[in-house]
C-alpha cells in the first residue's frame, strides 16, 4: 500500500482483510461520499500454496457500502484477483466473505445496522 496519509486513517477504519491483502489504488470524495478503490495483491492464497498458480487477471469490480465516516457515506470498490491452476486449468480465487448475504454492505456494517434496528 502507498504511504498516503489517508492510508494511515483507513487502516483504523476499514476491515483488516482489505488493508492486509489489497492495495489502495485511489480514493476521492464526491459530495457526501468517500470512495476507496482497492486491487487484490498478487499473493497466492494459502489454501493453494502446494499448487502451481498463475495470476490471470481480475474479476469485475464490486462496490460495497461500509460504515459512514463523519457523516459521509463510504464505498469500497474492490477488484479481486483470479489465478489459474496450471495443473487442472481451473480458475481459483480467495473466498473473502466480505459481503453480508443479500446486501451490498460489508458484514460488519450490516451486523451493526441489524443491532440498531
Amino acid at each position: 500500500m502507498s504511504s498516503d496519509p489517508l492510508l494511515a486513517i483507513a487502516k483504523l477504519l476499514l476491515p483488516e482483510v482489505i488493508i492486509e491483502y489489497f492495495d489502495l489504488t485511489s480514493h476521492h470524495t464526491k459530495g457526501e461520499e468517500i470512495h476507496f478503490y482497492f486491487k487484490e495483491d498478487n499473493i497466492t492464497p494459502a489454501e493453494f500454496k502446494d499448487q502451481k498458480l498463475t495470476s490471470k487477471g481480475f474479476f469485475a469490480e464490486a462496490t460495497l457500502q461500509d460504515f459512514p465516516i463523519r457523516g459521509k457515506q463510504v464505498y469500497l470498490h474492490i477488484t479481486r484477483r483470479r489465478w489459474i491452476n496450471e495443473t487442472t486449468g481451473r480458475a481459483v480465487s480467495r473466498d473473502w466473505g466480505l459481503v453480508a448475504k443479500g446486501t451490498r454492505m460489508t458484514k460488519e456494517f450490516a451486523t451493526f445496522l441489524k443491532q440498531v434496528n
